[in-house]
């Protein structure tokens, strides 16, 4: 790090011209700047860098992109001495973090506004809170507290804090790591799904798969057959038909392809968040500055147009499975709308459900329309003519995986409440555990200890519309879904084996 510190400033003595060393910013880079205007231009730069928008960033994006910035300096292509980068470590040890809002950046020169930000806390700079003590601070407050003064920047220090990607890749990193369990939970929920359908375990069969060998395929297939664990005798004997539908039959054929892009995605985002994404970089070895564009966003971009695509394709096929299980004539003769009591001619059973997830899909669906396409080409007097739009491409991936999981939630509701009905009908029982293999057992009573009650061989999960208040135990099941929660727990296992599949 320091050697690339010194070769800008043995540079700047020789008159060498160094991109936002002794020029302007952008498309302003014919402007010269003076050598003892220098330091100048880098705190300027972080001024007319205060213009952002919107409401507040959650804080474990702020928290994971000063730890991706500190990665990034700290491999001494950057020009900035390790006081920054120790900065950096020391608000995040203190959980001092800067307050970001959630509109500013295009993925072009990075995320200049809302990376500088983080630069003018840790530097003195005015014009930014700082989250600390569960206060909103002044940042020139909190860094007195933490023992540090106002920090003067060195020629390309500020440029080297704001230019690059790592605000994009915190949030969709976030965005990654969270739909992984949720992709987990769409598969446990539609193995669950599968027995209350009495489905077929043909098109799972690895025969099938071996023939088609797509790595998302296989794995999926695989997975069903570990999660599906019906006996065969549990079927209804010749009165279902010799296959099911697409929904059910090619369900290895959708979402294995789903598996092979999110392990895509997460590959990208990996390599961004290790990636050195600043301009200009300086090779310590050779002592030359090579002027590029690292900080450009586009793949990143894609990824997260991918993972919100896919999200939307993994609502869908679960709205289709709901469909089908609320329809008697397509569910081998479940109760309409899966009402717990029939006896009760008003009683409408999970009709209102249905239409709250029926709300859900399809904004999901319009999430996953891509952004990268409709970049602005005249930013900043033309000079970012392409760019990235990472940041709002992650941004609205972290909105999309947020649904997913409500959406997720009445999805988890329909499968408990179907397997129940499904084992009164083959076991003379409401106890849907009997039709379940070890692994969904855990999850159909980690749902049910989650919304207070347990599981009864006397009534299914709803058995008349008013002994439930459903709304409050989506919002239940939604925060087992989060991290760490009870449900995110049960599902390590799904997810593991993803992690396994992807090395």
């Amino acid at each position: 790090m320091q050697i690339a510190v010194d070769l800008v400033a043995e540079a700047l003595t020789q008159d060498q011209q160094i991109y936002g060393v002794n020029t302007g910013f952008g498309g302003m880079v014919g402007e010269a700047v003076r050598p003892e205007d220098a330091s100048k231009a880098q705190t300027n730069l972080l001024s007319f860098l205060a213009t952002s928008s919107g409401d507040w960033l959650d804080q474990r994006h702020v928290r994971t992109a000063m730890i991706l910035r500190a990665h990034v300096l700290a491999q001494g292509c950057s020009g900035v001495r390790f006081e920054i980068v120790n900065r950096l470590l020391r608000f995040l040890e203190a959980n001092a973090l800067p307050r970001v809002r959630e509109h500013g950046s295009i993925g072009a020169s990075g995320d200049l506004v809302p990376l500088s930000a983080i630069a003018r806390a840790i530097t003195g700079h005015p014009h930014v809170e700082v989250k600390w003590q569960g206060e909103a601070c002044e940042s020139s407050f909190v860094l007195n507290e933490l023992g540090f003064t106002p920090l003067e920047l060195l020629p390309k220090e500020g440029l080297a804090i704001v230019n690059g990607t790592s605000f994009s890749s915190a949030i969709a990193a976030h965005a990654v790591y969270e739909t992984r369990h949720l992709f987990a939970c769409t598969l446990a929920v539609q193995a669950i799904f599968l027995n209350a359908l009495d489905a077929h375990q043909d098109p799972f069969s690895d025969f099938v798969h071996q023939k088609k060998p797509h790595p998302g395929q296989v794995w999926v297939a695989e997975t069903m057959r570990s999660l599906f664990g019906r006996p065969a005798q549990n079927r209804n004997g010749d009165s279902l038909p010799v296959q099911d539908r697409y929904s059910v039959r090619c369900l290895p054929q959708y979402l294995g392809p789903l598996a092979d892009s999110l392990q895509r995605v997460r590959s990208v985002v990996e390599t961004e968040m290790n990636a050195v994404s600043d301009n200009p970089l300086v090779d310590p070895d050779t002592g030359r500055f090579y002027q590029s564009g690292n900080f450009l966003g586009q793949g990143l971009s894609l990824a997260m147009d991918d993972l919100r695509r896919d999200i939307g394709l993994l609502a869908k096929h679960l709205d289709v499975q709901i469909a089908t299980l609320v329809s008697p004539e397509f569910s081998g003769d479940l109760p309409a709308s899966l009402r717990g009591n029939s006896e009760l001619p008003y009683n409408m059973g999970m009709k209102g459900l249905q239409i709250t997830g029926n709300s859900l899909m399809p904004l999901l669906s319009w999430y996953g329309n891509p952004i990268v396409a409709h970049f602005p080409t005249h930013a900043e007097q033309f000079n970012q003519n392409v760019n990235g739009l990472s940041w709002e491409s992650a941004n609205l991936g972290w909105k999309s995986v947020a649904i997913f999981r409500r959406y997720l939630s009445v999805a988890t509701l329909f499968a408990i409440q179907a397997i129940d009905l499904r084992a009164h009908k083959t076991l003379n029982h409401f106890d849907g555990r009997a039709l379940l293999s070890p692994q969904l057992q855990r999850f159909y009573e980690v749902v049910m200890e989650t919304l207070d009650g347990q599981s009864t061989k006397e009534s299914p999960f709803l058995f008349n519309d008013g002994d439930r208040w459903l709304e409050q135990d989506l919002a239940k099941i939604e925060q087992s879904l989060e991290s760490a929660g009870e449900l995110w727990q049960v599902l390590l296992p799904i997810v593991n084996s993803f992690d396994q599949q992807s090395s």
